[in-house]
């Protein structure tokens, strides 16, 4: 299928340091404006949960402090030592928050670390969404009613190897924004957006009844270039305004001087971060310089490592992880381990530097799916040796069921046509747009197209008047004059950590053939998601005569099929044998990314919530460069997320 009957049928619409150490040389603390009086902000009711626990606060008062003297917690007046595990609400579907809390609190754990990722609940500027698999309060109960304390990270910057560490890809419609330092717009936009935020947290304050115990601002500022007290000075202010005075406001930095140097302040307790490769002592030393006194807190304890496209599954080693977990609590340190549970990087919300692959399973003691590990087992003994671990069994893992393979038929799609315009299809930030111009000339020998400047963000896909031109190595081109070339562009996923955060998507710079610089362009969005969320291509697919399709294999192009009921709905995981590059839809659901051929990952987690034990399950694949002869996929009872585990 040429890219204009894969492409034009989906379009939504077209467009013709040098500081010093010591804390005590910061400069003192700037006002705060552009703020909306917390009085005056309103929310929904408060849970029956946080009700009762504010019905039992009545008899005595609920606090949580640094005691400096004895460097320690305390809570309600007594020592505390919290060891907590990271999960990522946004990363797990809604129907397993229990479960997976659960799970954490069985293993010993009394508490649960938790990012808020801004771009996650405000994908258009100024519409906020906390419903569904956003409902952030919801998980907050959620941990409380299981008997877990929280750690909260809102940022506004979160890292945690997602699209563009949490910041909203709205922000770069300033061209020249400066996230995460002191520059007025994106200062604003960070007023406007805790505004909304910290109101909705501030009831769930452990203070207020709730179960948050402290509130990390902003996240490992100091790995960041600009060194900006300014900017940290503004989200302290901010901060202290909207939860008040007695919250413990807190930072974590990386165990070098540097990172800590730049990303402590006053007035925020600073807590360091490290994994195995680490001597505790050592690091906890480093800590020492910048809090002389208080808790010694790991805030990121890592149990494993992300995997990136082209690279070997990470693997943390069980021993190590809990060796060094039970030095640190016989520290008396609070330990945060990132993560317990990784989950998935569902749809388009990958980060990259080097793009990072769909599982976030991490290697964590919670596999991708859920499931309690053999390194779950070993850091639950460690646990045991320091505080009562909750009688009964561990809840098992989820069922998990072979569905077998599925035939995929090529599908067209020029009944899509007419799709409306959106009314904000010109600001797509996920995604693919198509790039659409006509060859200034004859070429009538293979000639190169180039991007000089590297101007393709981040992958394109070229055809000719709908015939795809291979693009193995060198693009070559050929062609009449006037010629219709189509440029298909692929985000895959904006740069999550560094000095690189302002990561453009699409063509930022010009294409040249030859000696021609390619113009005229017109630009496409594509709401692929949109229009497979309404039910294409399974709802809208014309019964084709025999030579109106393309059979190629080659280029882009949609393919479908249906999983048949089985009258029961358990998690599965997706392969792709022999197909290259692509993203997969159940039912409308984007579950991401697939790369086979690049590796490591092999299988796509497809959890049980997202199928229907009783109606046939739409399945849409999009391939980039090229299916397989035997177009089926297949569904596992397990996942593979390491190429060399076999190709079965």
């Amino acid at each position: 299928m040429s890219l204009k009957c894969a492409f034009l049928a989906v379009l939504s619409c077209a467009c013709a340091v040098t500081n010093a150490v010591s804390k005590r040389l910061h400069p003192p603390v700037l006002a705060v404006s552009c703020v909306a009086d917390p009085a005056t902000l309103t929310g929904p009711s408060l849970p029956a949960s946080l009700l009762r626990t504010r019905a039992l606060q009545a008899s005595g008062t609920r606090t949580f402090s640094i005691d400096y003297s004895h460097d320690r917690f305390l809570k309600d007046g007594a020592p505390f030592q919290y060891i907590s595990g990271s999960v990522h609400y946004f990363r797990i579907p809604r129907a397993y928050w229990k479960d997976r809390l659960l799970k954490m609190y069985m293993t010993g754990l009394n508490a649960a670390q938790v990012y808020v990722p801004w771009n996650f609940h405000e994908t258009i500027q100024g519409v906020y969404n906390f419903t569904g698999d956003r409902d952030l309060e919801h998980f907050l109960d959620l941990a409380n009613r299981t008997g877990l304390f929280v750690i909260l990270r809102p940022g506004p910057y979160i890292c945690a190897e997602w699209e563009m560490g949490g910041l909203p890809a709205w922000l770069l419609q300033k061209p020249n924004i400066m996230v995460r330092t002191a520059d007025p717009d994106y200062l604003q936009a960070v007023n406007d957006w805790l505004a909304v935020l910290l109101p909705k947290v501030k009831p769930w304050l452990y203070g207020n009844g709730g179960n948050i115990l402290s509130v990390q601002v902003e996240n490992e500022y100091g790995s960041y270039f600009a060194c900006d007290y300014n900017y940290m000075r503004h989200l302290r202010a901010l901060f202290r305004y909207f939860l008040g005075d007695d919250t413990i406001l807190f930072t974590t930095d990386g165990n070098t001087n540097r990172e800590m140097t730049c990303g402590t302040l006053q007035g925020l307790y600073a807590t360091i971060d490290f994994g195995t490769d680490t001597n505790a002592s050592v690091a906890f030393d480093r800590q020492r310089r910048f809090e002389p006194r208080g808790p010694l807190v790991n805030s990121e304890f890592y149990t494993g490592w992300l995997d990136h496209w082209g690279e070997q599954h990470a693997h943390v080693d069980t021993e190590k992880v809990s060796n060094m977990l039970g030095e640190m609590l016989s520290m008396g340190a609070s330990v945060n381990m990132y993560m317990f549970e990784g989950g998935t990087n569902f749809g388009y919300w990958n980060g990259a530097y080097r793009s990072v692959v769909t599982s976030y399973d991490y290697n964590a003691p919670l596999s991708e799916a859920g499931d309690p590990t053999d390194k779950l087992l070993a850091i639950r003994e460690v646990i045991k040796k320091f505080r009562d671990i909750p009688l009964g069994p561990m809840p098992p893992a989820t069922p998990k069921f072979a569905y077998g393979f599925v035939a995929m038929k090529k599908v067209g799609i020029e009944d899509l046509t007419n799709l409306p315009c959106l009314d904000l299809c010109l600001f797509q930030y996920y995604g693919y747009m198509l790039y659409r111009t006509k060859l200034p000339r004859m070429v009538s020998d293979p000639t190169p197209l180039i991007s000089p400047l590297n101007g393709i963000h981040d992958r394109a896909y070229i055809s000719i008047n709908g015939v795809h031109v291979d693009t193995q190595l060198v693009i070559n081109v050929t062609g009449q004059e006037g010629d219709q070339m189509d440029v298909l562009v692929e985000n895959m996923g904006r740069v999550n950590f560094g000095s690189k955060i302002n990561d453009f998507k699409g063509l930022v710079s010009n294409l040249i053939l030859g000696g021609d610089v390619l113009t005229d362009w017109q630009i496409y969005s594509l709401d692929i998601d949109g229009t497979i969320a309404g039910g294409w291509p399974h709802s809208g697919v014309k019964q084709h005569q025999p030579g109106m399709m393309s059979n190629s294999t080659e280029g882009p192009a949609f393919y479908m099929g249906m999983l048949e009921p089985t009258g029961f709905a358990w998690d599965t995981f997706l392969k792709l044998r022999g197909w290259t590059k692509g993203q997969v839809w159940i039912n409308g659901v984007n579950l991401g990314r697939y790369w086979p051929q690049r590796g490591p990952q092999q299988t796509l987690y497809v959890p049980g919530p997202l199928l229907s034990s009783s109606q046939p399950n739409n399945i849409t694949v999009l391939e980039l460069e090229g299916a397989p002869v035997d177009t089926r996929v297949v569904f596992l009872d397990r996942a593979q997320l390491d190429s060399t585990m076999g190709t079965s």
